[in-house]
């Protein structure tokens, strides 16, 4: 049996060797290293705590049946991890949409008068909100990803690239672009934090 501290020292390099060699333990520690980050960034792109919290283990699932196509930042596996988060999403949502375009197709339902709209609209803040949530909604998928993940998430353009799958390049540049699109429609800055500078 492995020493429990000496699991939790280990990097995730260490752990994922060690878990696809038997020591279940060690998938149990890297769960527990980056299950909070993995769900913050489900809701924020999901806009909801309770799908965050059943995608979390999804995610993780998948993780595992894929172990063997890990790829690890400085001996990082959150960035991996993002990455299939942000698959697992887009599952989810193609599922969605086909299942509105089915009830679409269903006779309309009377609608009815919303009252929290008339106070809300009275709220300087929640307007506020609401207009980021729909500047944030007409960005492309991909422009909203990398928002999410560089500035809500933290993570530096190589980890965002390898959470994305694409160059360093384009993530800066889809950045830069996400961010021009949200100021302008909201006018004001989306965050004062610049991501996390990689180490030379």
């Amino acid at each position: 049996m492995s020493d429990t501290a000496d699991i939790e020292r280990a990097d995730d390099g260490e752990l994922w060797r060690r878990a696809c060699q038997g020591e279940a333990e060690c998938f149990g520690v890297l769960f527990d290293r980056h299950a909070a980050a993995v769900r913050a960034f489900c809701a924020r792109r999901t806009g909801s705590i309770d799908a965050a919290d059943d995608l979390v283990s999804v995610v993780f699932l998948e993780a595992w049946r894929r172990r063997a196509e890990v790829e690890l930042i400085d001996s990082n596996a959150l960035p991996w991890l993002y990455g299939i988060a942000r698959r697992t999403m887009q599952h989810r949502w193609r599922s969605a949409l086909r299942h509105r375009r089915a009830l679409e197709r269903l006779p309309p339902t009377p609608a009815t008068p919303d009252h929290a709209d008339d106070v809300a609209a009275r709220l300087d803040d929640e307007r506020h909100l609401a207009r980021l949530g729909a500047a944030f909604r007409r960005l492309k998928p991909s422009d909203r990803d990398v928002l999410v993940l560089c500035v809500w998430q933290g993570l530096t353009y190589a980890e965002a690239a390898v959470a994305l799958g694409v160059p360093v390049g384009t993530v800066r540049s889809r950045l830069s672009r996400a961010r021009s699109r949200l100021e302008a429609e909201t006018s004001g800055p989306v965050a004062a934090s610049a991501p996390r500078q990689e180490m030379p």
